[in-house]
């Protein structure tokens, strides 16, 4: 694998980069890896990468959570007189 260095950073980047890194549970160094990961894919790839780690955060949020089906939830919602149209 290689190495890069990034000489004369913003300091201001580098603390959203450690924001960022945090939310995402992941290192400085991890985040930036990821970034430069999506970076080098096309948008597409990048925003699937990010939609599956999103959703697998959530399925860890909700683990052992009851969960309601959907089509439980459209018919109590048509039963009190709501419509599908907006």
């Amino acid at each position: 694998m290689a190495t890069i260095n990034v000489r004369q950073l913003d300091d201001d980047v580098v603390d959203r980069l450690k924001r960022r890194a945090s939310s995402n549970n992941r290192s400085l160094e991890g985040e930036v890896r990821h970034v430069l990961e999506c970076a080098a894919y096309d948008d597409m790839a990048a925003k699937r990468v990010r939609f599956l780690e999103a959703s697998d955060r959530l399925r860890e949020k909700t683990r052992g959570c009851k969960q309601t089906p959907a089509e439980v939830l459209i018919r109590e919602d048509r039963d009190h007189g709501h419509s599908d149209s907006f």
